[in-house]
C-alpha cells in the first residue's frame, strides 16, 4: 500500500508516517521505481501500536522501547511491565497535581463574584501574590 492508504487505515495524518520512519519507529520503507513508498501489514500493525501507545500516554522513547521489546517476542515481559507501570505512576503523579489544580481554582471560582472592578478580583490577585 502507499503511504496515504497507510494512513488512512492507521488513522494518521500522512505527516505523521513521515515522522515515525524519521525517528526509526517506522522501518524505511521500500519505495517503487518512481521513488514512492510502499508498506505492508506489518508496518500497519506497528502503526496502530504507535498510536494506540501514543492514546495511552507513552513518550516516542518510550514506544521505542516498546516496539524493540515487541520485535524480540521470546524475551520475558517483565520489560514491558515496567515500563508500563513508569508510566502508571507518572499518569497517578499528574491526576493528583491535576486534582491540587482543580482544588485551587475551584477556590478561586468561588471566591471571585463575577462582577465588580478587576482591581477586586480574588482570581487576579491569587495569580499577581497580591492579598486584596
Amino acid at each position: 500500500m502507499n503511504i496515504g492508504q497507510l494512513a488512512r487505515q492507521a488513522g494518521v495524518p500522512i505527516d505523521t508516517v513521515r515522522y515515525y520512519e524519521r525517528q526509526q519507529l517506522l522501518p524505511t520503507a521500500a519505495r517503487t521505481a518512481g521513488g514512492y513508498r510502499i508498506f505492508g501489514e506489518q508496518d500497519l500493525r506497528r502503526l496502530r501500536f504507535i498510536r494506540r501507545a501514543k492514546t495511552l500516554g507513552f513518550s516516542l522513547d518510550e514506544i521505542g522501547e516498546l516496539l524493540s521489546l515487541s520485535d524480540h517476542p521470546p524475551q520475558d515481559m517483565g520489560s514491558v511491565r515496567d515500563t508500563a507501570r513508569i508510566r502508571l505512576q507518572d499518569i497517578e503523579q499528574r491526576m493528583a497535581e491535576l486534582q491540587r489544580m482543580h482544588g485551587a481554582l475551584s477556590q478561586l471560582v468561588d471566591a471571585c463574584p463575577g462582577h465588580g472592578a478587576l482591581d477586586q478580583c480574588p482570581i487576579l490577585a491569587a495569580l499577581t501574590g497580591e492579598d486584596r
